[in-house]
């Protein structure tokens, strides 16, 4: 045989083994487990224009409450698996972290999110465990939110569910999400034999969203969210969440919507503001309390750094007390918050 033939099919031999053990490497590589970590600590200092000392000096939403210098919470996310199978430990101490987790919810308000993932397959995705809610505009992470205090409509809403879900991408711009799981805020178990059930249509970047449990047990009955929002210029962007809650069983809900249109002045700097209206049945017919709420907020970044100065204005009928003592429809409070993600 010639020479520089066996030459050439050495060399395609020793080619062949090379790309096949690099193809190995790469599939080893891509199946190991894999290690990390993120979360973030934020801390704030609130005062409120009316009597600073007074408990109604609150606004009727979660987080961000306290008077003076305050915690917000701090968070520890760990992620261990593969891109085909794992699990997330989501961590919180601090009273926004208690705030979300109920307090004496799972273990004294510390888990957040514990689930495992299973990616079927590139469109299908299984998890189980305790995650984050799937409705609402807002989280409760503050360095996901614009703003850093929260909405009526988020704090009226399920904050974490405890169930199964699966996530499918029906294409680029369409998804799919159905999941079943314990009533409203029961994370741990299901004492009662019942369920909850949701899904959620995701569409070009908009959200619409459906959560139902039958609300026998003080439950939230049934609600339609929709979340989205659209560039509407290179540094203007308008955010939407709309939303309407029923539960015929305790004769309550709420209805609401809220804008938030924010502007970047630069790469460091932006300003936004929530505009909300917010309805809560209290004594079922035709008794509602309606909030009007403006939040004006900064937001400035500083690598993994961020401070937001808030101003925040909120409007109900006696819900707050002024100064001496009397009643007010009206609040005025402002905060300064620090954030800190890794």
């Amino acid at each position: 045989m010639n020479t520089r033939i066996i030459k050439n099919i050495f060399a395609s031999a020793l080619m062949l083994a090379a790309t096949a053990n690099t193809f190995a490497q790469e599939e080893e590589m891509e199946s190991k487990p894999k290690l990390e970590f993120s979360g973030s600590v934020d801390a704030y200092y609130r005062t409120a224009f009316n009597d600073a000392g007074d408990a109604s000096t609150d606004p009727g939403t979660a987080f961000a409450n306290q008077t003076g210098f305050a915690l917000g919470m701090g968070n520890l996310i760990a992620s261990y698996g593969t891109d085909k199978v794992g699990a997330v430990l989501d961590l919180v101490v601090g009273p926004r972290g208690e705030g979300a987790t109920f307090s004496n919810d799972i273990t004294d308000g510390i888990v957040n999110q514990a689930y495992i993932y299973w990616n079927v397959s590139d469109k299908t995705t299984l998890t189980m465990g305790r995650f984050n809610t799937f409705l609402g505009y807002e989280v409760i992470a503050p360095a996901a939110n614009f703003n850093y205090s929260t909405s009526y409509l988020f704090s009226s809403g399920p904050f974490s569910h405890m169930g199964l879900k699966a996530d499918f991408a029906l294409s680029d711009d369409f998804s799919l999400m159905v999941g079943v799981m314990n009533p409203w805020d029961t994370n741990d178990i299901s004492t009662t034999g019942e369920y909850s059930f949701g899904a959620q249509l995701g569409f070009y970047g908009q959200y619409l969203n459906f959560y139902y449990d039958n609300g026998k047990n003080g439950g939230l009955g049934t609600e339609i969210d929709f979340t989205g929002g659209f560039d509407l210029s290179d540094s203007f962007f308008l955010g939407i969440n709309a939303a309407y809650d029923t539960n015929s069983t305790t004769d309550t809900g709420f209805y609401g919507v809220a804008l938030y249109p924010q502007i970047a002045a630069s790469d460091s700097f932006s300003i936004g503001l929530r505009g909300e209206y917010f309805a809560a049945t209290v004594d079922g017919g035709d008794n509602y309390d309606d909030v009007t709420a403006f939040t004006l907020t900064g937001s400035y970044s500083l690598e993994n750094f961020i401070l937001k100065p808030e101003l925040r204005l909120d409007s109900i009928k006696d819900g707050f007390t002024d100064s001496d003592g009397a009643a007010s429809d009206s609040l005025a409070s402002f905060a300064l918050a620090a954030i800190y993600s890794f």
